[in-house]
């Protein structure tokens, strides 16, 4: 269902190009490296909004509840000193404009995936701990993807701990959260699915995936990128056929002869718009 051409530039592409396009509970329609891991930049923020929305339905933290807006966190490496964001770093200045007061983890997640803010990611992670993620994962079903550490943690990135994701289990984690919003699934319940896919509907980094569909076409996804990687996985949920997840994962080499982060960069965006504009083309199918 992808044209053999562009299945050809994803091959020529520079790096490591890795994409998945399917159904729920369905064989793949595409895939190309699905196994293959990535360092996850933010579209590891999914996880950790499942992860909330988990702890909520269990009882042990309370979304709407303020909490402080420090940025101060346990490092994930044992005995390394406590670190911070960069606001430099960051792209949302609401969640700065805070810092000293307080925010509901229901906000701090929305701005975590609609704007991509760093500091509400390591705020809200450091409310559900490393193992509420790594528990999404499992029961995703996913096999590779990992979420070792907070944003900018780097004594921990020093010592090898680091996020990875593969496009087969960002994928997986999307299907599983849009099925979920229908029927109870194993992540939490439809109520809290529902609202996961709103707030992934809500994303306003739309320079990828929803870059290759119209522009009423709802797609419920997250991006993410960092110099050399840029990534974008959704779900799309078209009016005239069945949700399809569509996930594409590039990593190219900055220390590699030529490397041209802003051109790199723009033609990781025109490819996975590609895919997704193939993707629905063939959405019938």
């Amino acid at each position: 269902m992808i044209p053999h051409d562009l299945d050809q530039r994803l091959a020529a592409a520079a790096g490591t190009v890795s994409a998945y396009v399917g159904r729920p509970d369905t064989p793949p329609a595409y895939t190309r490296l699905p196994d293959a891991t990535h360092y996850a930049a933010s579209t590891m923020k999914i996880a950790v909004l499942v992860a909330l929305h988990r702890a909520a339905e269990a009882g042990t933290v309370d979304p709407d509840r303020p909490v402080a807006v420090r940025n101060d966190f346990e490092s994930a490496r044992p005995g390394a000193p406590r670190f911070g964001c960069t606001a430099d770093y960051d792209n949302d200045p609401a969640v700065w404009a805070r810092l000293g007061g307080t925010a509901t983890l229901r906000w701090l997640a929305r701005r975590m995936i609609v704007r991509s803010s760093n500091l509400a990611t390591n705020i809200v992670l450091a409310h559900v701990g490393l193992a509420g993620p790594a528990d999404v994962w499992r029961l995703a079903g996913a096999r590779h993807s990992v979420t070792a550490r907070g944003i900018e943690d780097y004594a921990a990135r020093d010592a090898g701990l680091t996020n990875l994701v593969t496009a087969a289990d960002l994928a997986a984690l999307l299907a599983t959260i849009a099925a979920g919003a229908t029927r109870p699934g194993p992540l939490a319940a439809p109520g809290h699915c529902a609202q996961m896919l709103e707030v992934l509907r809500a994303q306003e980094h739309r320079d990828c995936l929803p870059a290759g569909l119209p522009p009423d076409v709802p797609i419920a996804h997250k991006s993410g990128w960092v110099t050399g990687v840029r990534h974008d996985a959704g779900v799309v949920l078209p009016a005239d056929a069945p949700p399809y997840a569509v996930v594409v994962c590039t990593t190219a080499d900055p220390a590699a002869d030529g490397f041209d982060r802003a051109a790199h960069d723009a033609a990781a965006r025109r490819l996975i718009a590609d895919v997704s504009a193939a993707a629905w083309l063939a959405r019938h199918g």
